[in-house]
């Protein structure tokens, strides 16, 4: 075991599972390395839209869909499914972006 891996022993016994190891002083982002690689899957929703089955089926290359949203409107951004910031969608070498304008706390969801 590598001296940076996390023990068990490291922390004290009337620590909780939940607690969060950044609010000790000495403790650093580094201290969360070992879950860097767990994936997570990220989500951009420029908007929703509501139709039948019937609708679905007429669809066809270069249908117009109509969205919730307004141009200019902040767009969604989840993270595993869960509402976590909102943005605007940008151009970065030719390729579309999303660049955070809002973080969302919990509670403040309102998806």
């Amino acid at each position: 075991m590598a001296d940076d891996d996390l023990k068990l022993d490291e922390f004290a016994a009337d620590e909780g599972v939940l607690a969060d190891p950044l609010s000790e002083e000495g403790r650093t982002a580094t201290d969360l390395a070992p879950v860097f690689d767990v994936p997570v899957a990220i989500s951009a929703v420029l908007g929703r839209s509501t139709m039948s089955v019937a609708q679905l089926l007429q669809l066809t290359q270069g249908s117009v869909l109509e969205l919730d949203r307004k141009v200019g409107e902040a767009i969604d951004i989840y993270v595993n499914n869960r509402l976590v910031a909102r943005g605007e969608v940008v151009i970065v070498d030719e390729r579309l972006g999303v660049t955070m304008t809002e973080i969302i706390k919990d509670g403040d969801s309102q998806a």
